[in-house]
């Protein structure tokens, strides 16, 4: 029998050019007043992603549409980095997803900054141009299939954190606004080896 782990995939949100104005009428205001909005690629399936693992469709199909619920009774909360844990912290809240919808095998989404303690520091540092991505976190087990690593049909999709390190090539930050301000950089690969071989302790 599987183990189940839990499971980190992380994408930073939008590659060049892909997101467009996405803000609805009252968002708008909403940035008028202050609030800050994200979107672009939140997860991928079939495809090998940085950490080397595969998310067959219609499993993350599956787990998409389950999140939907949370999503459409404005629940699904995320923190800033990764816990260790398969629960979200309200305390530590950060953002609240408001929108999920597939571009082809892209997942796409729309995230709001909470005015919250941990809010306010991913605005901030959105706001002063720091490079951030988007982390599903799950729990699930994997098999060996083929040469890769494919999770299986018990992945239970959990939330999605802020995180500032992306596994996914070519998808990064927009922050959704009149004049769509880009934030962008390049994945920094040996600091997230780092952080997983310290995490493993």
């Amino acid at each position: 029998m599987s183990s189940k782990y839990l499971l980190r995939e992380y994408y930073e949100l939008c590659a060049g050019g892909v997101c467009q104005d996405l803000l609805t009428e009252e968002e708008k205001r909403q940035v008028k007043e202050g609030t800050v909005f994200l979107s672009g690629v939140m997860q991928r399936c079939d495809e090998q992603n940085g950490n080397g693992r595969v998310y067959p469709g219609p499993i993350l199909e599956r787990e998409v549409k389950n999140y939907m619920k949370v999503v459409k009774e404005n629940r699904a909360c995320g923190e800033l980095d990764h816990p260790e844990d398969s629960v979200v912290n309200l305390k530590n809240a950060s953002h609240m997803v408001t929108s999920l919808w597939w571009e082809g095998k892209d997942l796409m989404g729309k995230v709001k900054c909470l005015k919250t303690p941990s809010g306010r520091i991913l605005e901030a540092l959105v706001n002063d141009g720091v490079s951030l991505g988007i982390s599903s976190r799950g729990l699930g087990s994997v098999k060996e299939h083929q040469g890769q690593t494919l999770v299986e049909d018990d992945f239970q999709l959990i939330c999605f954190d802020i995180v500032s390190e992306p596994s996914t090539q070519g998808a990064y930050m927009m922050m959704n606004e009149s004049k769509q301000k880009q934030v962008w950089s390049k994945a920094d690969r040996i600091n997230r080896l780092l952080n997983d071989i310290i995490g493993d302790k």
